[in-house]
């Protein structure tokens, strides 16, 4: 896969249905996840026609992994480097939890780029739920491994019936968490974004179009919270889909359908 120096970190991407004249979306991961992790979303959104440019954090994957903490912003600005020296401009941008929250950022910064905002998953601000259970994350690191952690969070991420109806996904899911290359240092590094991101008095600046999107039974970050966060954005769109924070994996053609549909909408 190609890479690209920007501020001074090597991003690996890649872009999918590259020569279409279709438009583009730009999707932004999540915690620990790596470019791979849109494999349920990239299929759908080349067969709606899309141009589709992923890539990995600073801190995951085959990008670089320079010493944290890291900040929402500051990943916002590595997107938008990377998309400026590949010379993309009115785009869709999506962002799944950490990922929405970096969207955020963007869309508040660079709203000149965009064409639409998704933001699924994710919230304006922590609660003391949400900073409680990251302080916990972030011990267990710590004192065991990043791979323990995210086998964890895989008990919030999905939904009961996905283990009961899916076991084989279900292990599948636990152990690829179990081989995560990532170190603890830049876990940290990325948790910090989730810990620190207060952007809730700040996206009533958002002016382009803004489509907040949430699993129905999210616990790992509460649906009240994608609420509050889309309530605070004037104009914005508000929707669900089966499933839990992993809504993406467990649920993946509503979710798909969902984005395409809003995007679609703005055309029309």
């Amino acid at each position: 896969m190609p890479t690209a120096n920007v501020n001074g970190v090597t991003l690996n991407y890649t872009i999918d249905n590259e020569g279409s004249a279709g438009e583009t979306v730009v999707l932004i991961n999540g915690l620990a996840d790596d470019l791979e992790s849109w494999g349920f979303q990239v299929p759908a959104l080349v067969d709606a026609g899309f141009r589709v440019l992923r890539f990995d954090n600073r801190g995951i994957g085959k990008s670089d992994r320079p010493a944290g903490p890291y900040t929402s912003r500051m990943m916002a600005d590595d997107a938008k480097a990377l998309v400026d020296q590949l010379g993309l401009k009115d785009f869709h941008l999506l962002g799944v939890s950490m990922g929405g929250m970096i969207s955020q950022e963007y869309a508040l910064a660079y709203p000149g780029d965009l064409r639409s905002v998704t933001l699924a998953c994710t919230y304006g601000k922590a609660d003391p739920f949400c900073q409680t259970m990251f302080a916990m994350w972030a011990d267990i690191a710590q004192r065991i491994d990043v791979p323990f952690v995210m086998r964890d969070v895989a008990l919030w991420a999905f939904t009961g019936p996905f283990f009961e109806d899916r076991p084989q996904d279900a292990t599948e899911f636990a152990a690829a968490m179990a081989a995560l290359d990532m170190s603890v240092e830049a876990y940290l590094a990325q948790l910090n974004v989730i810990q620190q991101h207060d952007a809730l008095d700040r996206v009533g600046r958002i002016e382009v179009p803004t489509f907040v999107l949430a699993g129905e039974e999210d616990i790992l970050i509460p649906v009240r919270l994608s609420r509050r966060l889309q309530e605070a954005i004037p104009g914005s769109r508000w929707g669900t889909v089966p499933g839990g924070h992993a809504c993406l994996w467990e649920s993946p053609d509503p979710f798909n359908a969902a984005f395409v549909d809003f995007v679609r909408s703005l055309s029309r």
